[in-house]
């Protein structure tokens, strides 16, 4: 039970949001992003949440054999929990985007909890001088993303992962994805604890106004008591600012270069490692402790390591 009062540190190493062209520290190929998780597990990630990139040119990449390479060798020399997404990017199928969980059975995989509009363009106002690949400039400037996350496919994902004995990352982008998040749990078709996500600041979900972050813990404690546990994703600029409210209201955290690439106003992280030290300062400094792999595999109640496909 003492491995309860332990904060677990994800770390989400590239994502599909930012580009390549945006910071020279961003992990694309599968040696790169191998480094970087494992880096992030030594700096104290107990938890990498990953996607895959077209080493080329650092387009989202979600067949499942753009992750097999990075996937072993982080297994082979770290003992962090890997979840991979099933978010992918939001331009893509339903069927795209839970292939490679599908494929290697991850302790742990994401799920977002709703459809929503999904607004990259404003970041074009910084980078857009600084694009180097076409499809940056495209994929930035689509103003009319929805990212499809139906009831139906919410199912889809839950039933052909659980099967594998996958739990989830649930990501909640607003207060509606609680609330659909709570009629699966009453249909029985995802089991306590639930490892929640709410996640800040990006266009289109909730903002990043403490308030925000307060409404959105109130509501999960009102809807599931004790049948979760609590993390934040703060996007950019709002990271560890959110990340320091969930601390000391005794929750998780999430960090990494897909959620912020920034290290400071105007000053871009080296790594997703340094991200993970700075979230781990702060826990510490409010005198809590850092899960390790195992205490997380027991908060969430995961399979083990021995149970994936990779």
């Amino acid at each position: 039970m003492a491995s309860q009062r332990k904060t677990i540190i994800t770390c989400a190493i590239t994502g599909a949001i930012h580009t390549p062209s945006m910071s020279p520290h961003l992990p694309v190929t599968p040696d790169e992003i191998a480094r970087a998780a494992i880096d992030a597990h030594e700096a104290g990630a107990a938890i990498v949440h990953l996607h895959a990139r077209d080493p080329e040119d650092g387009r989202p990449d979600q067949t499942a054999e753009a992750f097999e390479p990075f996937l072993r060798t982080i297994k082979e020399q770290a003992a962090c929990i890997v979840n991979i997404t099933t978010g992918g990017a939001p331009t893509m199928s339903i069927e795209e985007r839970i292939r490679p969980a599908a494929t290697w059975k991850p302790e742990l995989a994401s799920l977002n909890m709703g459809t929503m509009n999904f607004g990259l363009f404003p970041m074009l106002g910084r980078f857009a001088d600084d694009l180097k690949h076409d499809w940056e400039k495209t994929y930035l400037s689509n103003r009319d993303i929805v990212f499809r996350n139906t009831f139906g496919d919410i199912e889809h994902i839950v039933t052909t992962l659980g099967a594998n004995g996958t739990r989830f990352e649930f990501e909640c982008y607003d207060t509606s994805h609680l609330y659909n998040l709570k009629y699966f749990l009453d249909a029985g078709l995802v089991k306590a604890p639930l490892f929640i996500q709410t996640v800040f600041g990006l266009m289109g979900g909730i903002g990043a106004h403490p308030d925000d972050v307060w409404h959105m813990k109130r509501t999960a404690d009102r809807l599931f008591g004790d049948q979760y546990r609590w993390s934040v994703l703060g996007a950019g600029r709002n990271q560890l600012n959110i990340a320091a409210m969930s601390a000391a209201m005794g929750g998780h955290v999430r960090v990494g270069l897909e959620d912020s690439l920034w290290a400071g106003p105007g000053r871009l992280a080296e790594s997703s490692s340094e991200q993970v030290r700075a979230a781990r300062q702060i826990i510490e400094g409010l005198g809590l402790s850092v899960a390790t792999p195992d205490e997380a595999r027991e908060i969430l109640h995961l399979k083990g390591a021995d149970g994936v496909a990779f």
